[in-house]
């Protein structure tokens, strides 16, 4: 498991090219599944990373809406829950 609320977004980017290479470099299809597993679960912990980002810059749900194709309430309902109980990352990081 990925643990997002430890690592900058420079660390998640890292992260996740070195799975996308593992993935590339896999030699069976386990190694391959397990690659893409890391990845995925990388670009969630990216996503996750780039909401907040967006909303401590006071960008609106609407916007945020927008991106996925949602209506302001769809975006709340989708990440408002999840963002509210993550701990803060400046005091997680400190």
């Amino acid at each position: 498991m990925v643990e997002r609320d430890l690592d900058s977004p420079g660390e998640l980017r890292r992260k996740l090219i070195e799975a996308l290479l593992a993935y590339e470099r896999a030699e069976t299809e386990l190694e391959e599944l397990a690659a893409a597993r890391q990845a995925r679960e990388l670009a969630d912990a990216m996503e996750f990373e780039a909401i907040r980002s967006a909303r401590d810059a006071r960008v609106s749900w609407a916007k945020i809406g927008t991106v996925y194709g949602l209506t302001k309430q769809g975006a709340q309902q989708r990440f408002g829950e999840k963002l509210a109980a993550a701990p803060d990352p400046d005091i997680a990081n400190s």
